[in-house]
């Protein structure tokens, strides 16, 4: 089995090869076309989508960001972490945070930050695993 290879998707051949995998975070997600927009435009607000690779075949996908607030000061919010369900306990999601986590550290980050459902124990004790803590909850409200 060749190694896992981890590189950021940097154009739109390599970002389509990334949709059916971020559409099993993100169902909603209505083309490959959309999703690569949508990459776009985030991108201009430092995100940034790591991919993992096993061969020509995109295994787990990290979209993060670094921001800056006054709680956090300057901090790296990840947001989709995803591992393809036929890879799933080789490690990949603990491979993809330290990466992230990596990053967090170069861009001058002083927290790795991330948000999930409450319903979601199973990532719940994934993340405590790795070392993240909840923090509080989190409020939104469609508009």
């Amino acid at each position: 089995m060749a190694p896992i290879r981890l590189r950021h998707v940097e154009d739109s051949q390599t970002c389509a090869a990334c949709f059916d995998l971020m559409r099993e975070l993100r169902p909603h997600l209505a083309s490959a076309q959309a999703f690569h927009e949508q990459v776009e435009r985030q991108s201009a607000q430092a995100y940034r989508l790591l991919a993992a690779w096993d061969g020509e075949q995109a295994v787990s996908l990290a979209g993060y960001r670094l921001q800056e607030n006054l709680i956090y000061g300057r901090f790296v919010y990840i947001d989709d972490l995803v591992v393809a369900p036929q890879a799933r306990s080789r490690g990949l999601g603990r491979q993809m945070i330290d990466a992230v986590r990596e990053q967090a550290r170069q861009l001058g980050g002083a927290y790795l930050i991330l948000d999930t459902g409450l319903a979601n124990s199973l990532a719940q004790r994934f993340y405590f695993r790795q070392g993240l803590l909840s923090k509080g909850l989190h409020f939104s409200q469609a508009l």
